[in-house]
């Protein structure tokens, strides 16, 4: 029986698989089944945030699991509690962690700190979340009806849970808050919805606007944060103090996380929310060597350079091949190709395959790049030069 055999017989088909076998990584270069190797530009969707077999990783989490991989949260666990100032210190905001598996988890935490704020806060209970088209948060029930894409909202998985709305712009928003509304959830930078960073300065005025109404500002920074946008979170980059924050992703360097962070940290008290996983030892102690590889790259300014030497090549991309592409994308490390047809993005996201590249889709028709943020420049080279060979025939 071959992979592919197995994998299409035992597990269920809820991925459209690509059946490349990888077998190790090195940095960000991936190696096959055959020994070929692959410039890796996803990361695995923007997890792999210090790339492949980093010493420190793998050793911390070595280290972790010869001593404790899991007890349970009725127990203070160490590393939780050193992961959990070093995200409020690396922030500068004053907030409290909540550590869950995933980014939909730590979105789902999110919903409930702002539905319990709006029941005990207020005269008259609140609980209806604004979110925007083209957002994504997540795949459980409750976080694919706060994701403002049709295509999600199938009759399949209905009912869903109430309470929800979505709007096109930011401008948009203002008008959609009745005396029901708690909450206002964005991304700062939609990743799924296209790689479409939105203003600084509309942001800012909507965080501003929302304080005065004490409506809850929720910034999903599953995809943005821990470096991917050049600084710690991309809120720090807009200049604004959200009420909640949600992180995943990058945090872990690929062991699960998933962490929801708010100012507001009596909210929630013993018995209202909980995670048999969520912050154990072995994740947590993933999520500081993590964060004892990046802080040093941003302080020294390596993380900067990198991120302006990958998007100058992104970009003389788009500006030599603009019969394909509309234009560059996105912030950071976070970036994309907006092309001009789903089916120039699907025939792009193959021919770099074949050509020993890994990139990613998004929606809006966006080949999306989301390289670590440890890459070196020779690997982005490389990349770039593989990138040129897969579109040279479209």
């Amino acid at each position: 029986m071959t992979l592919e055999q197995q994998d299409k017989q035992y597990v269920l088909q809820t991925y459209a698989r690509d059946y490349t076998n990888f077998v190790k990584g090195v940095g960000s270069t991936l190696y096959d089944e055959n020994g070929r190797d692959y410039i890796d530009f996803a990361s695995g969707i923007g997890v792999n945030s210090i790339g492949h077999g980093n010493e420190k990783l793998s050793s911390a989490i070595c280290e972790q699991a010869k001593n404790i991989i899991h007890i349970s949260n009725l127990q203070v666990i160490e590393p939780q509690a050193k992961l959990a100032q070093k995200i409020v210190e690396l922030s500068g905001y004053e907030m409290g962690i909540f550590f869950a598996n995933s980014g939909a988890e730590a979105n789902e935490g999110a919903i409930k700190i702002a539905r319990k704020y709006g029941e005990t806060k207020f005269d008259e209970k609140r609980y209806k979340v604004i979110t925007l088209e083209h957002s994504f948060h997540g795949r459980t029930i409750t976080t694919v009806k706060a994701t403002g894409q049709e295509s999600f909202h199938t009759p399949n998985f209905s009912p869903y849970p109430d309470g929800f709305s979505y709007e096109k712009s930011i401008e948009d928003v203002y008008s959609a808050i009745d005396d029901k509304t708690v909450a206002v959830l964005i991304e700062l930078v939609q990743g799924e919805g296209g790689v479409q960073p939105f203003e600084k300065e509309e942001i800012q005025k909507l965080a501003t606007h929302l304080k005065s109404k004490d409506i809850l500002l929720i910034v999903d920074e599953v995809q943005t944060g821990v470096y991917r946008t050049g600084e710690f979170l991309a809120s720090n980059l807009y200049e604004i103090e959200p009420d909640i924050i949600t992180l995943a992703k990058g945090l872990g360097g690929g062991v699960p996380i998933g962490a929801v962070m708010t100012k507001h940290k009596e909210v929630l008290v013993a018995g209202d929310h909980g995670s048999t996983f969520g912050g154990n030892y072995l994740s947590t102690a993933a999520g500081l060597a993590v964060l004892d590889v990046l802080k040093p790259m941003y302080e020294s300014g390596a993380i900067d350079e990198t991120l302006v030497y990958f998007s100058e090549k992104l970009k003389h991309m788009a500006v030599k091949h603009e019969n394909l592409f509309e234009k560059e994308v996105g912030l950071g490390l976070m970036r994309g190709l907006r092309a001009k047809s789903a089916e120039i993005q699907g025939r792009v996201l193959k021919n770099a395959l074949t050509e020993g590249l890994v990139v990613l889709k998004a929606g809006r028709n966006t080949v999306r790049f989301l390289p670590s943020i440890t890459i070196s420049k020779n690997e982005i080279d490389e990349g770039f030069k593989r990138f040129e060979k897969a579109i040279s025939s479209l």
